[in-house]
Parts: structure tokens; sequence; C-alpha cells
């Protein structure tokens, strides 16, 4: 059974950092794309990291470029998230999600809402950015 289990979210100020986790079972972090994605309050959901397991290439869209960073160990099954220089509008509801059919994290990140349904999803950590 696939599980994704996300964790570290909380209150940070403008400027500060915050290392999200995503605990994961039920598959091995060597061969699926996995990935962060976000929804604020009124917001639709979007794509913030994603990282290929199998050649630990990644992808970030312009929002993160330069602040945040995915990794993985497989040691330990997790998957975290760096942010740094964190802002107000990167408040919101953090997701860890896979395509255990899908290897690319271009094509992750880029998967449309429609085929979200073919990814495992976590249950989401928040993240508020305030002073």
């Amino acid at each position: 059974d696939v599980q994704l289990q996300a964790s570290g979210g909380g209150l940070v100020q403008p400027g500060g950092s915050l290392r999200l986790s995503c605990a994961v079972s039920g598959f091995t972090l060597n061969r699926p794309a996995v990935g962060w994605f976000r929804q604020a309050p009124g917001k639709e959901r979007e794509a913030v990291s994603c990282l290929s397991t199998n050649n630990d290439i990644t992808y970030y869209p312009d929002l993160a470029k330069g602040r945040f960073a995915i990794s993985s160990d497989s040691a330990k099954n997790t998957v975290y998230l760096q942010m740094n220089n964190l802002r107000p509008e990167d408040t919101a509801v953090y997701y860890c999600a896979t395509d255990l059919g899908q290897s690319s994290s271009y094509a992750l990140c880029h998967k449309r809402p429609a085929n979200w349904g073919q990814m495992n999803w976590g249950q989401g950590t928040l993240v508020t950015v305030s002073s």
C-alpha cells in the first residue's frame, strides 16, 4: 500500500527557512518521480518541486528556482523540501506526491490536474509565512 506522510510545516517569518519531510512507504525511492505541490487558500494546487529518484534530476518552476531544493534519502525512505527566503505568498498547504508510472521530474511537475487522480498524495502540511 503506497503511503506518503508529510511533516515539518509551521509558522515562519518572511525571509526564514523551513524543511519539509515526506516519509514514504509501499515503494522505493529509486525509480518513480516524487514531488511537492502546494495549495494556497482560494487558489489552485500547483507544483513546487519535482525529483527523478532514479537519476536525481530535479525540476523547479519559476516560483521555486533559487529558493527551494528537493532531495531524497533512500535509506530513510524520505523526501525533503528545503525552503529558503520564504515569502508570505508561499503560505499554503504543502503536499508530497508520486506517480509510480512516471520517472521524469519534469513530466511529474507538468502533469495536468485532470490526471492527478493517477498520483498518490500525502495528507499535506501547513506552511504559514507571516510576521
